[in-house]
């Protein structure tokens, strides 16, 4: 039995009040090491600080199920697994992620071609993190969490041009963070995540 957590990091744990924190940070070091290149930033220079309280009920949810963090988030694109680890450890979250989404470029590039221009980022993560759940059928009890509406209700009503339900977008196991500003620690976030997690 595998739990799974799929896990966007702005508007989740990466909160408002810290967004553009990374400038900072990155000025600050390139102070004291002008000979190292923005493209060579260290992973501390290159992401915002999570929110400490974000944090804490993450590590709660953590702790009281067991769930594994699979990382959904584009911070994907400008770290490797590892260095995504480094930055959770650093940041105060008690597990590393085990795995990222793939990129849905690669996954489906004709479709990529298609909503590369329309910015519809909602159905394309909905993608990515249905084909790595289908990839992966050891995982009995997963949610995704994303401050992007990635439900069947909102991408089937937006998005779908099929009447057959079961070919309509989106993600049935969903937990929206509406306020950019609270992200997880929202008021009942924390247990919509716990009802698609827990077993009983």
């Amino acid at each position: 039995m595998m739990k799974l957590i799929l896990l966007d990091n702005d508007g989740v744990i990466c909160l408002s009040n810290n967004w553009g924190g990374r400038a900072k940070k990155w000025a600050n070091f390139h102070k004291d090491n002008p000979d190292v290149d923005f493209t060579n930033r260290p992973i501390d220079c290159r992401f915002d600080n999570f929110d400490e309280k974000a944090i804490k009920i993450l590590n709660e949810i953590l702790e009281e199920t067991g769930a594994e963090i699979v990382v959904s988030s584009d911070w994907r694109y400008n770290a490797t697994l590892e260095e995504l680890g480094d930055y959770y450890i650093s940041q105060g979250i008690i597990k590393r992620p085990i795995a990222v989404t793939d990129m849905f470029k690669d996954l489906f590039p004709r479709e990529w071609n298609a909503f590369r221009f329309r910015a519809d980022l909602e159905i394309e993560r909905s993608m990515e993190i249905g084909h790595w759940l289908k990839n992966h059928p050891e995982v009995t009890y997963w949610v995704a969490i994303d401050d992007l509406n990635m439900s069947v209700e909102f991408l089937s009503k937006n998005f779908s041009h099929s009447k057959d339900e079961d070919k309509n977008p989106g993600l049935s196991n969903f937990v929206l963070t509406p306020k950019a500003s609270e992200g997880i620690k929202q008021s009942g976030i924390k247990e919509k995540i716990l009802k698609f997690l827990k077993d009983d």
